[in-house]
């Protein structure tokens, strides 16, 4: 089978603070590119301390796209995001530029390399039961129970990860199969324009390196106005901490602190930023076992001091050579 010829685009994955925007906003200085967000939490509006957003002087340097999208009430799923990430590549190379994908929401960069199965679709009730036995048993009594039904999922989630709890029994409820049984019969995606030789990889080799910069991160948003952020997003009255945008790291942690004082004193602060780094470095191992599980990546030490070199120059030997054939 001939596949559809697709424009040729980079991709830039890495765990969370392992410099990908600085990356990025280096391959720009070189090459006529165009940054797509592979990132879950960047569609949000009005969620732009907690997610490290592009400044709009970053902005103006280079386009970004997939930001500022929808609404926090709203949801976006690896679905639309392969759809989108497609369109823009075509567009992209359209107007003669590259399109660099960049972001650490490994599951989106799954779809585009290996593909989605059909999987059942949300169900509103089956997700209110299970958020009101949370609610009753916690979400650990709630893991132990998909520990049971689907030990392969279970096994990469931590006991409080409320969102893949959730959607993991939701799928099994719904299909009578367990959710890691759906990701594991999925095939490559023909359709993608992402190919393997493209996704480069940013690890760190020293991960106290990677926890210094996390905690560094998460001190700068609380110096930005994090909390501060927070309270805008409750003063709406139409938000609430179960829906996906509000359990985004480092929000679901503000929110909780906001619950227990408003304003948070001295010992509330202190808890809060430990809960936020705890939960940040969490993610950052769970991207880790995500792109380890990729085909095909490119890896670059980001703790190296040459690393924005490393990137420039694996990206010079994808762009600066003549296109595969499709």
């Amino acid at each position: 089978m001939t596949l559809p010829h697709r424009p040729r685009c980079i991709a830039l994955a890495g765990p969370t603070a392992s410099g990908k925007s600085a990356a990025s906003l280096a391959l720009a200085q070189r090459w006529p590119i165009e940054i797509v967000s592979v990132d879950s939490a960047l569609v949000y509006r009005g969620m732009d301390i907690g997610t490290a957003k592009p400044t709009p002087q970053e902005r103006a340097q280079v386009p970004h796209h997939l930001i500022d999208l929808i609404d926090p009430t709203d949801a976006y799923s690896a679905a639309a995001f392969v759809r989108d990430a497609i369109r823009l590549v075509d567009e992209i190379a359209a107007r003669g530029r590259t399109a660099v994908l960049v972001g650490g929401t490994l599951l989106y960069f799954k779809a585009l390399l290996v593909g989605l199965d059909d999987m059942p679709a949300a169900d509103a009730g089956v997700r209110e039961a299970i958020e009101a036995r949370a609610r009753s048993e916690g979400w650990p009594a709630l893991h132990a129970e998909l520990a049971r039904v689907d030990p392969a999922t279970a096994a990469r989630l931590f006991p409080n990860d409320s969102q893949r709890i959730q959607r993991a029994l939701e799928v099994h409820a719904v299909s009578g199969r367990p959710l890691s049984d759906w990701q594991s019969g999925r095939t490559h995606n023909p359709a993608s324009p992402l190919q393997p030789r493209h996704l480069l990889s940013l690890e760190p080799v020293d991960r106290a390196w990677l926890h210094r910069r996390i905690a560094d991160r998460f001190d700068a948003m609380l110096a930005d106005g994090l909390i501060d952020e927070v309270r805008h997003l409750r003063a709406r009255g139409d938000l609430h901490p179960d829906l996906p945008s509000m359990r985004c790291v480092g929000y679901r942690q503000t929110w909780e602190a906001l619950d227990r004082a408003d304003p948070p004193d001295a010992a509330l602060l202190a808890d809060l930023r430990e809960r936020g780094i705890a939960a940040t470095r969490q993610l950052a191992k769970r991207q880790l076992t995500w792109l380890r599980s990729m085909p095909g990546r490119r890896t670059v030490d980001c703790d190296a001091p040459d690393a924005l070199a490393q990137v420039t120059d694996a990206v010079a030997g994808w762009l600066d050579s003549p296109p595969h054939p499709a």
